[in-house]
């Protein structure tokens, strides 16, 4: 049985390096080369190398002897010995530091620019896009003999055993004397990729009766295997299994296409692709959206483009939705308690990107983060567009 691979980063541990407060936490970003090892065994090695000399700089200039600088480098050190690293790459590698949990490192499938930070935070914004909720769905894979649900996004894509809740095939709902009675197969393509059926009298009304039965029996395993509900469900299956099955599930926010054909013939790789090549536009238009709700409440005290008050708006929970212009960052302190912002040039050892604590605490308390182009920005002027929830 096929069972899909879990991003090499949970969300949960993600959540847990939010939580981090500590002295001297290192954050690395080191951009790899897909084509294989060879490319990051010099290209990677090295741009690893140049990534330690500058966070040995920065920690230096934090008082650490040079010798506990050398001692607490080292784990990172040693990945440059790892052939196995390097070895088929995702499009980046993502390595956190501290002295309580030590050394952990992510293959991470996003491009982002090799950087780094030293703080008394981890620096995760980059991660951000795999995680946020614009991108999650659910995919039900369905035949008469076959069910599979998957928790899913651009960059995820985890089995979930609805089998635990719910029948696995046909049989197991109505019974193991089930047959279709009346009901012929004719060979023959739908648009789906179906079997054509046809069949006239009771014999098809039963067979329909066994699949809304069994349908029922799977729909209640889904709802309760599903965590965010109002996340939509796509379906894999042929045009006959969806029409039935969208009509028979009580699940509100079914998605109004599904991918044709038997699910159970297709290569899982392809089938995550696919399945977010159709639900991709749904997601778009919740961007665009949200984008267009910031424009019309613009004259409003619910949105700002000012850092200090969406600093203290998303410390106290109430952004909504959080608007990022790529590749940009501020640097510099927040006061809380008077919301004073000081804008600097860029990191040093006395302020912290203040667009990942934005971003961050957005998330943590269940906002919506977007990252956008400087054009598509609802105030072109500003690094942070937000909506309040109130």
């Amino acid at each position: 049985m096929y069972t899909a691979e879990k991003h090499p980063l949970p969300k949960a541990t993600f959540e847990t390096l939010i939580e981090k407060n500590a002295l001297y936490c290192v954050s690395i970003y080191l951009s790899m080369d897909k084509k294989g090892m060879q490319q990051n065994l010099h290209l990677a090695q090295a741009l690893l190398k140049n990534c330690l000399e500058e966070v040995r700089v920065v920690l230096l200039q934090h008082q650490l002897q040079e010798n506990e600088v050398e001692d607490y480098l080292d784990p990172i050190a040693q990945l440059l010995k790892k052939v196995d690293l390097w070895r088929n790459p995702s499009d980046g590698l993502a390595i956190f530091l501290d002295f309580e949990a030590g050394l952990q490192y992510y293959h991470i499938p996003i491009p982002f620019e090799t950087q780094t930070y030293v703080a008394s935070h981890f620096y995760l914004k980059p991660l951000l896009p795999i995680y946020h909720n614009d991108g999650l769905y659910y995919l039900l894979e369905l035949s008469r003999d076959y069910v599979k649900l998957y928790k899913a996004s651009r960059y995820h894509f985890e089995d979930l055993y609805v089998e635990d809740f719910a029948p696995k095939r046909l049989e197991e709902a109505v019974g193991f004397d089930y047959k279709p009675k009346m009901l012929q197969f004719r060979s023959g393509q739908d648009i789906g990729g179906a079997g054509l059926f046809h069949g006239h009298g009771e014999g098809k009304d039963d067979n329909k009766k066994e699949l809304v039965k069994f349908f029922r029996e799977i729909d209640k395993g889904v709802k309760k295997t599903i965590e965010n509900q109002n996340a939509p469900l796509l379906l894999a299956c042929t045009d006959y299994l969806y029409s039935i099955y969208k009509q028979t599930s009580s699940y509100k926010n079914v998605y109004d296409k599904h991918l044709g054909g038997d699910p159970e013939f297709k290569v899982k790789t392809s089938l995550h692709q696919d399945s977010w090549d159709l639900i991709e536009p749904h997601f778009k238009k919740l961007k665009s959206d949200m984008i267009r709700k910031f424009k019309e409440l613009y004259h409003t005290q619910k949105t700002s483009y000012e850092t200090g008050n969406i600093l203290s708006a998303a410390l106290n929970g109430t952004v909504d939705t959080l608007f990022i212009e790529n590749e940009k960052d501020i640097f510099g302190t927040f006061n809380l308690k008077t919301n004073k912002v000081i804008i600097d040039k860029s990191k040093d050892i006395s302020n912290a990107s203040l667009t990942n604590l934005a971003a961050l605490e957005t998330f943590r308390q269940g906002g919506k983060v977007f990252f956008l182009p400087a054009e598509d920005m609802p105030v072109k002027n500003s690094n942070l567009n937000a909506i309040f929830r109130y």
